[in-house]
């Protein structure tokens, strides 16, 4: 089962550990699907420069202050960089499901894939 998303917001601050266990940033809010309000990603700032991404959020888990992705740190820096105040579009969406190679016709690509060009799909977690 999912964290909800009240404890999704208390990951806010939290380390990001690669599957190597070592830290590649801290965790600085969650986004939910424009229409359902499910969490749908981690967003983290990573690097040196500070970059931001969007982790699966499925695929995090927390504990410890920590937050745990099935992910190397190249493929967690090789991620497409997001903007956390701006929501995100169809069209970006499926483009971070491509680079996680999360198949097209499952998780949520598929959810996204069916709706509008330039739709929202995701943003912030509002509170």
């Amino acid at each position: 089962m999912l964290p909800s998303l009240e404890e999704a917001r208390g990951w806010a601050g939290h380390r990001v550990d690669d599957m190597s266990g070592s830290g590649v940033g801290r965790v600085i809010c969650v986004f939910v699907d424009a229409g359902t309000a499910d969490p749908v990603w981690t967003i983290a700032r990573i690097g040196r420069f500070g970059k931001l991404i969007a982790i699966p959020y499925r695929d995090c888990a927390a504990g410890a202050g920590k937050l745990w992705v099935p992910y190397e740190r190249g493929t967690l820096r090789g991620a497409p960089a997001v903007d956390g105040s701006k929501p995100l579009t169809r069209e970006q969406e499926l483009a971070i499901c491509a680079h996680y190679r999360v198949h097209p016709e499952t998780g949520r690509a598929k959810e996204v894939a069916g709706r509008p060009e330039g739709e929202v799909t995701s943003q912030a977690a509002a509170g």
